[in-house]
């Protein structure tokens, strides 16, 4: 499983290549709180029974609060026949301590 950092992230969405699916697995109410702009919510209880929603072809990112969901996901996928996935260290945590600091934490 590959594993990306917040900052690694940041730099790759600034890019010009190809963004990569952004896989918020949190709960809703956290995912209201706080999240990555042009994430997709997909609770992680929810994607047994969503996997025909998400690109096999496309990179996808998992992300949680700090990385330990998203890595349980992000292993699913892989097993389920997904061949680019990645996860985010430190998860949207990370991401506003390393990136967004206007971005609340809990």
């Amino acid at each position: 499983m590959h594993i990306i950092s917040a900052i690694e992230l940041n730099s790759l969405l600034q890019s010009d290549d190809k963004k990569p699916l952004l896989l918020d697995v949190r709960e809703p109410n956290e995912y209201e709180y706080c999240h990555i702009d042009n994430s997709m919510l997909m609770p992680m209880q929810s994607i047994p029974n969503q996997l025909d929603q998400l690109p096999k072809d496309e990179m996808i990112v998992t992300i949680c609060h700090h990385g330990m969901r998203s890595q349980q996901v992000a292993q699913f996928l892989l097993d389920n026949g997904f061949s680019h996935v990645t996860n985010l260290s430190g998860g949207v945590h990370a991401w506003a301590t390393s990136v967004d600091n206007d971005m609340p934490t809990y």
